[in-house]
């Protein structure tokens, strides 16, 4: 009988394999990785990659859409044009958490599916505040090549339309992992 372990370029994912990987954890390097990418969010058209899952009786009276919730599962792509490469999703929710001012909690993962990172993760759980040129958000984890990652995603606004809520925003992450 042949047991195939999942391998995220080189990496296993077993059980037993991620024990021994922590086992010689004492043994690697820290690497700090730095990613430049696009998030691509889309709620309005036939195909959108963001949907509204909750709302609450005051949300769209509220001049910040307290209460709103919605479940993503956006591209990322090399550039800011839809059409461009695409290196992976951006999957996960986020909700207007702020009663006075805009401020989305994101709880995500940036799941990359071409490259040397394919297969790996990261992990985003932060406050956005949208509104801002520059939000600093952390990443508080990741997969595969990421394993035990920590860092910041720096976001800032590309494009946004007002009517539907669609937007285009610039990532940079800087991260250290083993």
């Amino acid at each position: 009988m042949v047991v195939a372990t999942p391998m995220v370029h080189g990496i296993a994912q077993g059980p037993k394999e991620v024990e021994d990987w922590f086992q010689n954890l004492s043994h690697k390097k820290e690497k700090v990785t730095k990613l430049h990418f696009y998030f691509h969010d889309t709620l309005s058209g036939k195909n959108p990659t963001a949907v509204q899952v909750a709302k609450a009786n005051m949300t769209f009276t509220s001049p910040t859409f307290f209460g709103l919730v919605n479940v993503l599962d956006d591209p990322l792509t090399v550039g800011p044009e839809l059409n461009s490469t695409t290196v992976g999703r951006a999957q996960g929710f986020y909700g207007s958490a702020g009663m006075e001012q805009l401020g989305l909690i994101m709880t995500m993962n940036f799941v990359f599916t071409t490259g040397k990172y394919e297969g790996s993760t990261l992990s985003v759980l932060a406050r956005n505040p949208a509104l801002e040129k520059y939000r600093e958000m952390p990443i508080v984890g990741g997969s595969g090549v990421f394993r035990l990652a920590r860092g910041i995603a720096t976001a800032s606004t590309i494009w946004f339309k007002l009517t539907t809520g669609d937007a285009v925003v610039e990532y940079d992450v800087v991260i250290i992992h083993y």
